[in-house]
């Protein structure tokens, strides 16, 4: 089994590595161009909306209860049925979205407000971000359908079109920041046009594979559908189980309207970079495990079952938390790299660089929710995970309202790291207590190793770094010295593993049997 997953976790994270290096190439381009100024906390508000609703709708509540009931009738009913089912499904869903986006476009001026209240005291800054709403919010609708469809190829063992899609999304921006940006009056505006058309060209991606499995939907309406009601009734409390993270975000963003001008630009320059081992690894892992959890359950599984969720954590520790230790050491020299060029300057890599270590603190967090709340969603239960999301909501409030006034923007962005942290112990704890997750033998000493590794990786990235003024450096010194020390860090933490004892065997899953810890 862990074969299987490793293989199809490894297609994810390697179609997601593409993106996200296209996503690195277009934040540099949007850095060069724009900088981050008013105008750019603009443009990342106005997409920031729509994308935080299709990560709390459609790849979190939807997906969530989506794909155990598409698993579900996959297993268990037949080929008509399943037919039918999907149909109805893909039906409901876009009358609901086409709701959803024609209120957004309306509302656009309000929303605003809502999100970023700051905004109101700076005029033509606020007209800006609602006419590039109006713009990016049907962006919702498209993408959401893509979910839809991706839930369909993932529980069908066909999860590289769906882990490639982004990558459009970063082509579309890439030419609406070169070839657009020029000849529009408000050049900032092509980036939302960018938004518009990398939803249509990520749905309209999906249709050849789901044409060659003969399940591409037929939209019917379908809300009595008995499929359909269990979705919904699911979706529910989904809606802030496994998107509690997102809201956290959107949270940074609407007190960070009130701080100076760049605030909103820093965290979304700190939080894309999270968002690399996240996205490559994190959610690569998430989105193979839920539906083979889903199988697992629904077949009475249950020693597979624990032994999947067990095989995930230990490459959370194994992958994640160099990344996170390696993220906060070389903070400051990837920023500069990657984005101190023409109106990004040394003082913007500053401040990026203070919630970008502030974010790595609950790197770990972050992926570990994404692997916890399937162990709840796969077993169809979507409360658990509302509840404790709940919880951390409230925590990354108190912690916001706390630090912000010390911190400014880097305090947000730890009130959001602790907040992560908290629900995935939350989570991790009640998987522990139902017994449904029993950790395999060997954890103590395979974390022990683990972080012996780490420890010298990180003292030798720090020692080796300290003195050099990348500020200063040129692009061709600082982009070899980032690779050398990026590479080193590699060379010394893999050494660190096998000098410790560490060896695959530990973390395959295979041989160990789930039993006390």
């Amino acid at each position: 089994m862990s074969g299987r997953l490793f293989q199809s976790t490894a297609v994810v994270g390697g179609m997601t590595m593409v993106s996200r290096v296209l996503g690195f190439v277009r934040d540099v381009v949007i850095a060069m161009i724009f900088g981050a100024d008013a105008t750019t906390d603009a443009f990342f508000v106005a997409f920031k909306i729509p994308n935080f609703f299709r990560r709390l709708f459609a790849e979190g509540a939807f997906s969530q209860a989506f794909v155990p009931v598409l698993a579900e009738y996959k297993e268990n009913r037949g080929r008509v049925i399943l037919k039918a089912f999907l149909n109805r499904t893909a039906g409901s869903l876009a009358l609901v979205l086409m709701a959803v986006s024609l209120f957004g476009v309306i509302g656009a001026p309000w929303i605003i407000l809502v999100f970023a209240p700051g905004f109101a005291w700076a005029g033509s800054q606020y007209e800006l971000a609602v006419d590039m709403l109006r713009i990016t919010f049907p962006y919702l609708f498209f993408i959401s359908s893509t979910a839809l469809a991706g839930g369909i190829l993932n529980t069908f063992n066909r999860f590289a079109v769906p882990a490639f899609t982004p990558v459009l999304l970063n082509l579309c921006l890439i030419s609406a920041a070169l070839w657009l940006a020029p000849r529009l009056p408000e050049p900032i505006t092509a980036l939302a046009w960018g938004v518009f058309a990398a939803g249509v060209s990520q749905l309209v991606f999906q249709f050849p594979p789901l044409w060659r499995l003969k399940l591409l939907p037929r939209l019917r309406y379908g809300f009595h559908d008995p499929g359909v009601r269990k979705i919904l009734k699911l979706m529910l409390p989904a809606l802030f189980g496994v998107s509690v993270t997102q809201i956290n975000l959107l949270i940074d963003t609407l007190l960070a309207s009130f701080l100076p001008s760049g605030s909103i630009s820093w965290l979304y320059y700190s939080d894309r970079l999270v968002e690399f081992p996240l996205g490559v690894f994190g959610i690569a892992l998430a989105t193979v495990i839920l539906p083979n959890l889903s199988k697992d359950w629904v077949a009475g599984r249950r020693e597979s079952f624990s032994t999947a969720i067990d095989w995930g954590l230990r490459w959370v520790a194994l992958i994640g938390l160099p990344a996170a230790v390696g993220l906060f050491v070389l903070a400051e020299p990837i920023l500069a790299t990657l984005f101190q060029y023409r109106s990004f300057t040394a003082h913007d890599v500053h401040m990026a660089s203070l919630s970008l270590m502030a974010y790595t603190i609950g790197l770990i967090g972050f992926i570990l929710v994404k692997i916890l709340v399937p162990g709840f969603t796969s077993r169809q239960d979507t409360r658990t995970p509302v509840r404790f999301g709940v919880y951390a909501m409230l925590a990354n409030l108190i912690l916001n309202l706390s630090l912000i006034g010390y911190l400014a923007h880097a305090g947000l962005a730890l009130a959001t790291s602790l907040a992560a942290t908290l629900n995935a112990g939350l989570l991790f704890k009640r998987l522990r207590k139902e017994e449904v997750y029993r950790p395999a033998k060997g954890w103590w000493l395979f974390l022990l190793r683990v972080i012996v590794a780490n420890g010298v990786m990180a003292a030798v990235l720090y020692y080796g770094t300290e003195n050099l003024d990348w500020e200063n450096l040129n692009l061709e010194t600082r982009l070899g010295q980032l690779v050398l020390w990026i590479g080193l860090g590699g060379v010394v933490y893999g050494g660190g593993l096998l000098l410790v004892g560490l060896r695959l065997r530990h973390v395959s899953g295979v041989a160990a049997r789930p039993g006390s810890s």
